[in-house]
C-alpha cells in the first residue's frame, strides 16, 4: 500500500488546521515579507536562547521584550480574519499594528530606569503605552489563540472597573482606570506576571525542543514505531493512534496539532479496515487529547505548576505518569473490546513496516530519553532544555551515514578525554563532560559539511508555534492580575464550596463542570492558568493538597477538547474522517472515559500521584484501577468475551466504579462483582442467552 493512500495530503492538514486550530491560521507569505518575518522569528530564539542561557535580564525587560516579539509577528502573520488572509499580502492596519507593538515590547527596556524609579507613579505616556498594550494583546490573543479566552479576559477587566455594579458576592470597591492600567503593565502581576514568564523561559525552550525533534523525522518514526508494535494486533489501526498519540503527546504542545498529524495516517486505516468513521475520528481525538497529559511536555501546564504551587518540575512530571498510563490504558481497553465486538482485525504483512528498518532507528528516541534524565538528574528545567536541544542535532546528525561512522569518535574521544580529566581535577561533572562533548562533536559537523539549514529551520518553527503560548499567557497574565486585584478567586472558590454544602464529591462536581466550561476552545496552556487561578482554590479549601487539586483542574481543562459541544480536537478529528463533528465528540468523551474518573481517583487518593506512598501500596491501587476500568469498558460498550446483556452492563459498570473508589471495603465488594462479571461470561453461554460467544467478522457501519 503507497504511503500516499495512507495519509492525507499536507494541504488538506493545514486546511483542517486553520479551521480548527487558529494557531495555524497563518498568512501565506512571499518574496521580501516572507525573508523578513523569516528573520524575525530567528531572531526571537536566538534573543530567547542568549537570554536565558548567557546574559539573563531583568524580569520585567525580559518579559516585556518576549511580549513585544509575540505582537510584532501575530500582526504580520495572523490577519485579522480568515477572509483577510490574503497570498503575499499584509494589510496597512496590521503594519501599524505590528510597529505598535514593537513600540509596546521596547517601553519598559527603554525607561526601565525611570518606571522603577517613579515606584508606581504613572505619567501621562505610561498611562496610554500600558493601556495600547492591554488592548493589544486582547486583539493579538483573539488572532492567534480564538475568542473564548479573548472574551473571558475582556470580562475580567470589566468586572475590575464596574466591581461596585456587580451583584451578590461578586461585589468589591472597583479599580479606577488608571490603577487597572498600571496593574496590567507596570507590575509582575499582569501581563507581565507569572504566566508570561513561564512562556519566556520553560516553555519557549521547549517548544525549540520539540521543533529540533520534529526535523529529526521523530514524528514519522513515531508512527512507524507504533505500527510496528500494535498494528497486527485486534483492531491494530486504532492501537497504532493510541500508541502513536501518546508519543507524539511527549513533544507537542497542542492536541488539534496532534490530531492533524498523527491522526492524517492512523483514521484513513482505520477506516479502511471497517471502523465506523465517527469511532475512528473519536478514537484519535481521544488519545491525541491524552498526550497533553503525559510527560514530559505535559502540554507546557507542567511548567507553568512549578511557579503556581511551587514544586520542582521532576515532581510533577514523576506524579503525572501513572495517572497518565492509566488514561491511555483505559483509552486502549475501550477501543480493544469495540474491535471485538465488531470483529475489526489488525493490519495485514503486507502493511506493516520493515520490523528490522524500523528498529534500526531506535536512536531516534535517545532526545526523549535524554530530557527525562536530565531532568530528573537535578539539572535545572532550563538548562535540560538545551541540553535536549543539543542531543537531539546530534541525534538528527546521526542519519547521515557519514556522520554514523567518524563523529562518533570524535564524540567518544572528547567525552571520554574531559571525564578523566574532570575526574582527576574536580573540573567537571560527568554531565559536564558529555555536554562538551556534544557541543564539540556538532561544531565539528558543522565546520565539514556546512548544514546548518535544519538547525535554522527549527528555530524558526519553534518561534511560529511560540506565538499562540505568547498571546495566551499575556491573556491570562490579565486574568490573574484582577483576580489578585479583587480577590475574586477566594469568592468563587468559597461560592462553590457553598453551592456543595462543604461535601467533596460534590464541591470536586461542580469544580470539574467550570474547568471544562473555561477549557471550551482555549489551548492548554491557557485553559490552565484559567482553571487554576478560579476552580482549583474550591479544592484546597477543602483541604486537598496543591497537586492533587492543580492536577484535577488541569485534566478537565484538556477534557473540554474532546467533550461536545465545543470540542476542537474531536472536531478536527471530523474533518480528518469526514464524520459528524458532534457524534465524534461523543465517541471520543466515551472512549476517554478514564479522563473522567482518573482525577477523581487521585484527589481521593493522592498514593496515585506517588504522594507518601510505598512500591506496594501504589501496585495495588494502579492493579484494582486497571480491573475497575476493564469492567466499565466493558460496561460501555457492551463486549468482554462475548456481547453482554444489558444486566450484565449494568453490573459490570457498577463493580468498575466501586474498584476505581479507593478504600478497602469498596475494593473488596469491587473485585468481588468483577469475579462475578467474569464468571457470568463464561457460565452463560449462547444456549442460555441467545448470543454467540464471539462475533468475528461481523462488519462494521463504514
Amino acid at each position: 500500500m503507497s504511503k500516499k493512500d495512507e495519509t492525507l495530503s499536507t494541504e488538506k492538514q493545514q486546511e483542517i488546521m486553520q479551521k480548527y486550530d487558529p494557531e495555524s491560521s497563518v498568512r501565506e507569505l512571499t518574496g521580501l515579507l516572507a525573508k523578513i518575518v523569516f528573520f524575525i522569528l530567528l531572531a526571537f530564539s536566538i534573543y530567547q536562547l542568549y537570554t536565558t542561557t548567557l546574559n539573563p535580564l531583568p524580569a520585567q525587560i525580559h518579559r516585556s521584550i518576549h511580549v513585544g516579539f509575540g505582537l510584532v509577528l501575530i500582526f504580520l502573520l495572523f490577519p485579522a480574519t480568515k477572509k483577510n488572509r490574503i497570498k503575499g499580502k499584509i494589510a496597512w492596519y496590521d503594519l501599524v499594528l505590528a510597529i505598535l507593538g514593537f513600540g509596546v515590547g521596547a517601553y519598559w527596556p527603554l525607561f526601565y530606569e525611570d518606571i522603577i524609579t517613579r515606584a508606581g507613579d504613572m505619567t501621562t505616556l505610561d498611562f496610554y503605552v500600558g493601556l495600547l498594550a492591554v488592548l493589544l494583546v486582547l486583539e493579538a490573543t483573539r488572532r492567534a489563540v480564538g475568542l473564548p479566552i479573548t472574551i473571558i479576559a475582556a470580562l475580567f477587566l470589566v468586572y475590575a472597573y464596574w466591581g461596585r455594579q456587580m451583584p451578590g458576592f461578586l461585589i468589591h470597591r472597583g479599580v479606577n482606570l488608571d490603577s487597572l492600567v498600571q496593574s496590567m503593565f507596570f507590575t509582575t502581576e499582569g501581563i507581565l506576571g507569572t504566566p508570561i514568564a513561564v512562556s519566556s523561559t520553560f516553555i519557549f525552550l521547549f517548544l525549540l525542543f520539540g521543533a529540533f525533534l520534529v526535523k529529526t523525522g521523530v514524528g514519522q518514526y513515531f508512527n512507524d514505531l507504533a505500527v510496528t508494535l500494535a498494528g497486527k494486533r485486534t483492531g491494530g489501526p486504532a492501537k497504532v493512534a493510541i500508541f502513536s498519540s501518546a508519543l507524539q503527546g511527549t513533544i507537542s504542545g497542542s492536541s488539534v496539532a496532534n490530531v492533524v498529524t498523527s491522526g492524517s495516517f492512523t483514521i484513513p486505516m482505520m477506516k479502511r479496515l471497517g471502523y465506523r468513521r465517527e469511532f475512528a475520528g473519536g478514537v484519535e481525538a481521544a488519545a491525541s487529547t491524552g498526550g497533553q497529559l503525559m510527560p514530559p511536555i505535559m502540554g507546557a501546564a507542567a511548567f507553568l505548576m512549578i511557579e503556581f504551587i511551587g514544586m520542582d518540575y521532576w515532581s510533577i512530571a514523576k506524579a503525572a505518569t501513572i495517572p497518565a498510563l492509566l488514561y491511555f490504558t483505559g483509552v486502549w481497553i475501550m477501543t480493544h473490546f469495540e474491535a471485538k465486538r465488531t470483529g475489526l482485525r489488525g493490519l495485514s504483512d503486507d502493511q506493516m513496516p520493515n520490523r528490522k528498518e524500523v528498529f534500526k532507528k531506535i536512536y531516534l528516541l535517545l532526545p526523549i530519553v535524554a530530557i527525562v534524565f536530565y531532568l530528573s538528574s537535578g539539572l535545572s528545567v532550563m538548562r535540560a532544555a538545551i541540553y535536549g536541544i543539543l542531543t537531539t542535532i546530534l541525534v538528527g546528525m546521526m542519519r547521515e551515514e557519514k556522520f554514523r561512522k567518524i563523529y562518533p569518535i570524535v564524540f567518544g574521544i572528547v567525552a571520554v578525554g574531559m571525564g578523566i580529566y574532570g575526574s582527576l581535577t574536580g573540573a567537571f561533572s560527568a554531565t559536564s563532560s558529555l555536554v562538551t562533548a556534544t557541543i564539540i562533536t556538532i561544531l565539528v559537523s558543522y565546520l565539514f559539511d556546512g548544514n546548518f539549514k535544519e538547525s535554522i529551520e527549527a528555530l524558526v518553527d519553534g518561534a511560529r508555534t511560540a506565538l499562540g503560548v505568547v498571546a495566551a499567557t499575556a491573556a491570562a497574565g490579565i486574568i490573574v492580575g484582577v483576580v489578585t486585584k479583587t480577590g475574586l478567586g477566594l469568592k468563587l472558590a468559597n461560592s462553590l464550596v457553598s453551592l456543595a454544602n462543604g461535601e467533596i464529591l460534590l464541591t470536586l462536581f461542580f469544580t470539574m463542570l467550570a474547568a471544562i466550561i473555561l477549557g471550551m476552545g482555549s489551548p492548554t496552556t491557557a485553559n490552565y492558568i484559567i482553571t487554576s487561578t478560579i476552580a482549583a482554590p474550591a479544592l484546597i479549601l477543602l483541604g486537598i493538597a496543591d497537586l492533587p487539586a492543580h492536577m484535577f483542574v488541569f485534566y478537565f481543562g484538556i477534557v473540554a477538547d474532546i467533550t461536545p459541544p465545543v470540542a476542537l480536537a474531536a472536531f478536527a478529528a471530523s474533518g480528518v474522517a469526514s464524520s459528524e463533528p458532534i457524534r465524534t465528540g461523543v465517541n471520543a468523551a466515551k472512549l476517554a472515559i478514564a479522563a473522567f474518573i482518573i482525577p477523581y481517583m487521585f484527589v481521593l487518593e493522592p498514593k496515585l500521584l506517588m504522594i507518601d506512598t510505598t512500591t506496594m501500596e501504589l501496585l495495588w491501587i494502579i492493579f484494582t484501577a486497571i480491573c475497575g476500568m476493564l469492567a466499565i469498558g466493558a460496561g460501555l460498550i457492551g463486549y468482554w468475551f462475548r456481547e453482554l446483556m444489558w444486566f450484565e452492563r449494568i453490573i459490570s459498570l457498577a463493580g468498575g466504579l466501586t474498584l476505581i473508589y479507593p478504600g478497602g471495603y469498596s475494593d473488596v465488594i469491587g473485585l468481588s462483582v468483577f469475579a462475578l462479571i467474569l464468571g457470568l461470561q463464561f457460565l452463560l453461554k449462547r444456549d442460555k442467552l441467545g448470543v454467540p460467544v464471539e462475533r468475528r467478522g461481523r462488519k462494521a457501519r463504514a
